[in-house]
This record gives C-alpha cells, structure tokens and sequence, in this order.
C-alpha cells in the first residue's frame, strides 16, 4: 500500500526528497565516479582514476600478515578498538611521518577510515555554512564534494608550476575579510597535487604558512603522494616546521593498498581531541582488523623496499605517458610530475574537455575532466590524466587515441570558425502568425 506525501515533498524519482537536510544539496557524483563505470570496461584505456597499482604488491607480503594476526591476536583483531586507532600501529605512523620531517607524539594521531574520512571530520569539526574555505585551484574533486556537503564557500587560490602562489593567496584573503567572511582553513595537496601533479616549493611553504599564521588560517595539509616521488626527495611536509598551526592527513592508501581504508590525521593537541570524539560518533572505532594487519606488515616486511617498487612502477608510467604526449600531442601545454599520481593537461581555448568526453569514450579512452576540479565550473579546456594503473603499452595506446579525439575536435572546431554565417530567412507574409501547432 503506498502512502500518500503532501505537495512539494517529493518527486516522481524520490518520494522523500522534501525531507532531507539543506546540506544534502552539495551531495552530488563526481565526475570522477561517474566514469568508472564507463572507463571499467576492459577495451576502454582509462586514464581517469587514481587507482593504485595494486598489483605490485607481492599477495604473500598481506597474506602472511593476515595469517599471522589471526595465529597470534585473532580475538582482539576481530573486536572493537579504540576511537583514536591502535597504540602500536600510531607507532608506527610515526616512523613513516619520520621520512618527512615529522617529529610528533603517538598521542597526537588519530587513526581514521582513510585520509578521506579524516578529512570529512575535519570538515564537520570547523564549517558552518556559509564559512570559506580555501583550496587551490584546481583541487581535489572530492575534498571539494566533502566541503559543499558542509554548506561551505569554497574559494580557490591560483597555483603555478611552483605550487600555491603566496601572493593569490594574500590577495584571497583580504578580499575575503574585506567582505566580512570567516575563513575557517586553508586546504591544500603541496606535494604532487592531485590533479596538477605540482608540487609547493620549500620557500613557498614557509611563505604560505607564514600567511596563514599572521592571520589565524589554519592548514589542512593532505598529503597521499608525499613518498612516490621520482626525480629526488620532495620537500618535507608543511607540518615539519608548523605544528599549531597544520593538521596533517596521510594514508596509506598509495604505498600499500586502498582497500584497508586506513589513514590518519596529525593534529594539534585540543583539535585531536575533538577528532576522536567525531571518530567515534561517525564510526565507533576504525577497523581493529585491517590496523592489526597494517601493523604486522609494517613489523615484518620491507615496507620502505615496497614503496621503492612502486616509485619505479609509477616513474616508467610517467615516462611512458609524457613520451606518448610528446609525440602524439606536442603542441599542448602538460604538467611533468616529479612524482605522485597524474598530468595536468591544457587543450586550446576553444576546445571544452567536458563536452569532448563522450566521443573520447566512443574511441575507447578515458579522462577526468578539469571541471570537476574547481567548484565554480572553471578548467573547462583542462583535463587529467592517471598514469598509476595502465601499463606503459595502454598508456601509449591512449594518449594516442586521445589524439584522435583532440585532433578531430580542432577539425571541426576551425571548419566551422571558417563556414560564413547562414543567412537568414524571412518568413513570409502568410506565416508571420503561424498556426498554433506550429507555434
């Protein structure tokens, strides 16, 4: 029997529509997730998720841990825990910061469902709505679904090659204080940025926190990519030299594997605390099992070896995709990532990365596009690229197929820029009024 809903409280597709929360309105797909259906497909080369590329991995290293958790602490492993994380793991959290400069307390981390989780409780600890937030431009597609899910006003910062520019931001800041808004933090990915692959120089790091300390902004440093570097050891995180004044965010999503959902949060003492009262609400505990099992791995295999293997799998894709850009696409402007996850890519003026996407589909490749990166719709000649996960020989095969799209795009784009206007045609004197079915 179906109950009947007064006017206006629902719709032909959600009968419930006029009952949710006003911040449910930021709640949308990301252009992102809306491709992978599409680019799963295995004749498909994607080169739109961020996926790791898990498969590097040796199964023995996670199945031995498993084994072994389950031999030695099996009831613990399999209870409840702790809202703040497992003592012995957020040791081990700390060796890891260690290799950028952190030094911090085992009290100061809390351990979270991935980074991600820890940044939606960031996020719900400090926006009201209508409180800006600042982030780079462009940033990370889905900080900016969690920051509009809080009702925030997200305003971007220009970035360069460098990174954030210091002086986008002084001027970012005073307009906004001019207008009388609270800027609650400033969000930020320095190292590798996902999607533009730049990284924020070490003068300009101190500069921004410099900024952001004279005037009381705090800064959400994410940093997923910070140990899957290239070319040389990237500067050392924000949160070395500044520890009021940063919380930290790191997972170890990138350098073992997604699917354990386990990251952390590094914040200052009052911050932290309010951190594992959020944790808790959201989630109780995270996950005794996989932190047990994180931990064993950390305890028993050579992790720093691993991650080394994955800056050479990563480095061979970058290669073979600049490569692959460079001949196909020479005349487009890139990013070259020194290390992380993705391209940044820069078509003609004319030509819109959003509405190219189908037909990109159509010849069997895949691209996230640079919209989905800013929240006002800007980047629309953007787009970015994932080298993680396809082999070198799939990369190749699909920036040249990307080729194919973007080249035929400009075709017709300057067929049409040379075709004179159409003429216009005067109807006549006896259908100046049509007839109604006409009208």
């Amino acid at each position: 029997m179906t109950t009947a809903h007064s006017p206006g409280t629902g719709n032909n597709l959600d009968q419930w529509y006029g009952h949710y929360a006003a911040r449910t309105a930021g709640l949308a797909a990301s252009e992102v997730r809306a491709l992978f259906a599409v680019a799963s497909r295995p004749e498909v080369v994607s080169l739109a998720g961020g996926m790791p590329f898990v498969s590097a991995l040796p199964k023995e290293l996670i199945s031995g841990a498993i084994e072994r958790v389950m031999a030695t602490q099996g009831a613990v492993a399999l209870q409840y825990g702790s809202g703040q994380g497992m003592p012995a793991l957020r040791e081990q959290i700390l060796e890891v910061m260690a290799l950028e400069g952190i030094r911090a307390g085992v009290d100061d981390l809390v351990v979270t469902t991935g980074s991600q989780h820890a940044l939606e409780l960031v996020t719900k600890l400090f926006i009201n709505p209508g409180d800006v937030v600042l982030a780079e431009a462009p940033s990370y597609v889905t900080a900016i679904t969690v920051f509009k899910s809080f009702q925030a006003d997200i305003n971007h910062v220009a970035m360069d090659e460098f990174g954030l520019i210091p002086e986008a931001l002084r001027e970012s800041i005073a307009r906004i204080q001019a207008a009388g808004k609270s800027i609650k933090f400033l969000y930020t990915v320095p190292t590798f940025s996902n999607p533009a692959g730049v990284t924020l120089s070490w003068e300009r790091r101190l500069e921004v926190l410099e900024i952001c300390r004279s005037n009381g902004i705090l800064v959400l440093e994410d940093n997923p990519y910070g140990l899957l570097y290239f070319d040389g050891q990237p500067p050392h995180a924000m949160r070395s030299v500044e520890e009021d004044g940063v919380i930290y965010l790191g997972t170890f999503s990138k350098t073992l594997a997604p699917g354990f959902r386990v990251g952390w949060a590094l914040a200052p003492h009052a911050i932290r605390e309010k951190l594992i009262l959020a944790n808790e609400a959201a989630v109780l505990s995270p996950s005794s099992f996989t932190q047990h099992v994180i931990s064993e791995y950390l305890d028993s295999a050579d992790w720093k070896g691993q991650i080394d293997t994955f800056r050479g799998v990563y480095r061979e894709r970058r290669d073979a995709m600049l490569a692959a850009l460079g001949d196909y696409l020479p005349d487009l402007n890139w990013t070259t990532p020194a290390g992380g996850f993705y391209v940044w890519v820069t078509l003609p003026d004319n030509i819109d990365a959003k509405s190219m996407l189908p037909r990109a589909v159509k010849e069997l490749v895949a691209y996230t596009p640079g919209t989905a990166f800013y929240a006002d719709g800007s980047g629309r000649n953007k787009l970015r690229l994932a080298f993680c996960y396809p082999t070198p020989d799939f990369i190749r095969e699909g920036i040249r197929r990307l080729s194919t799209v973007i080249n035929g795009e400009r075709e017709l784009l300057n067929t049409f820029s040379q075709t004179s206007p159409l003429p216009v045609v005067r109807p006549e004197a006896s259908m100046s009024n049509p007839p109604a079915n006409l009208g």
